[in-house]
């Protein structure tokens, strides 16, 4: 039977030559501890001495030579708790920390993700933990938290699980592929564990049955796949395997029946009524090196003839089952072949924009179908893929008749908002929920 974890509100105490914690009867009664007990705070522990005072129900006293020899910044906390008898050890956490790459000498350390950053510490204060963010260079020795409207640096306690922010170029790199395994080591979870690429993604939801009819048709580029999909279909997509944020993708039409033209976001490039040869002597020199797909385009809805796609995020909840926590339409700018917000996207809400194109009754029936389709995919996913994997942002296609389709997987899904809207997004909450019940599921 699962032990309830149990909120506590840390207070500090100024005699720094004892370890100890002191706690009200009533708590000392329901957690049933005993009067030594092993503490532990992320990866580090400590034997504390356990007297009883009047005081609130759910207040520990700590003396601050606990906090220094945790390296715990000396301050008040609301943390969760878990008492263990069979070990006499009591877990206070979760410790959540954030990987990415960052300049601590910046105003906005963090860039475009501050915002978020700071949503994740609003949510960890309330519900209970401590929340900090780290790069990989700095791992084990400063972390950056947050206090009174700034990022403090300090040395911090070792993370009972971590969110992954890392770049696609930094998960190449031998440091982080060592950093990664030390992780293992010492069995902190990671999630999400790494970027995906395209064409695997492909593979692993193309040998579900039930998911083969709302797949685009996709290949690995070649000039026979390049041929093939220029002559099949009216539009093809080429995309890099390993690309994100729109970047490098080309839109190949036909104009007549040896013609084409195409519109790239490479140098963009836009070029028309080219023949074959000339088409993909062109293309190829604009891609260089990097591994591409080539997909089937499809007969999308649009708003004013700019492209529209749906952002589903999907997260799993504390029984580990993928949900849906949020989705918006996103509206690509003028002259753009990709919806994405980092060129120029705008987001709206999905039902209004389903109304637009089908009307009332056809909206809510086509919703639906997304959400389906949507969880599928990500259950499919998150079985296929090695690693832990608790978030996904899906981006789905709707046809002319109001059918879904998949267009990408995204695994470290873009968390950009540069206007504040003073609400804390669902994305924020669902990702503290899945960190604590990562901490408390490895640690206890």
């Amino acid at each position: 039977m699962s032990v309830p974890l149990i909120p506590v509100t840390i207070v500090p105490q100024k005699q720094v030559d004892e370890c100890y914690i002191q706690l009200s009867e009533q708590l000392y009664k329901q957690l049933q501890i005993e009067t030594e007990l092993t503490l532990i705070l992320g990866r580090s522990s400590i034997q504390v001495s356990v007297h009883t005072k009047p005081m609130l129900g759910n207040e520990i006293h700590m003396s601050e030579k606990i906090f220094i020899e945790l390296s715990l910044p000396i301050k008040k906390y609301q943390f969760l708790t878990k008492y263990d008898s069979s070990s006499h050890s009591m877990k206070l956490g979760p410790i959540i920390g954030l990987l990415m790459e960052f300049s601590p000498t910046e105003k906005k350390p963090f860039s475009r993700l501050q915002q978020f950053c700071e949503e994740l510490h609003q949510v960890v204060s309330e519900k209970g933990g401590f929340f900090y963010v780290f790069s990989c260079e700095s791992y084990a020795q400063t972390g950056y938290y947050y206090e009174e409207g700034k990022w403090l640096s300090a040395k911090l306690p070792s993370p009972d699980v971590i969110y992954n922010r890392a770049s696609r170029k930094l998960e190449q790199i031998p440091r982080f592929k060592k950093f990664r395994t030390g992780l293992e080591q010492q069995v902190i979870p990671l999630f999400n564990d790494r970027f995906f690429s395209k064409w695997e993604v492909n593979e692993w939801l193309r040998e579900q049955p039930h998911l083969q009819n709302y797949l685009p048709e996709t290949q690995i580029l070649s000039k026979e796949s390049f041929e093939l999909f220029v002559q099949q279909y009216d539009t093809v997509f080429i995309k890099p395997i390993h690309g994100s944020q729109g970047r490098h993708i080309t839109k190949i039409e036909k104009s007549t029946s040896n013609h084409y033209s195409f519109q790239t976001s490479i140098m963009n490039r836009t070029e028309q009524n080219l023949p074959f040869d000339q088409l993909y002597r062109k293309i190829l020199s604009l891609l260089g090196k990097p591994i591409y797909i080539i997909q089937e385009g499809l007969s999308l809805v649009t708003i004013d003839s700019n492209p529209l796609d749906f952002r589903v995020l999907c997260h799993k909840n504390h029984e580990h089952q993928w949900v849906i926590t949020s989705i918006v339409a996103r509206v690509g700018a003028e002259n753009e072949i990709v919806s994405n917000i980092a060129r120029g996207g705008t987001t709206t809400k999905p039902l209004e924009v389903l109304r637009f194109c089908f009307g009332p009754k056809k909206a809510l029936e086509a919703l639906d179908m997304i959400k389906e389709l949507s969880l599928r995919i990500a259950q499919i996913t998150g079985l296929r893929s090695k690693g832990i994997t608790g978030e996904l942002g899906i981006d789905i296609g709707v046809d002319l008749n109001g059918k879904p389709w998949l267009i990408e997987v995204n695994s470290k899904p873009s968390k950009f908002n540069d206007e504040p809207t003073g609400k804390i997004r669902p994305s924020a909450k669902a990702i503290i929920r899945f960190c604590t019940k990562l901490a408390f599921d490895y640690n206890c």
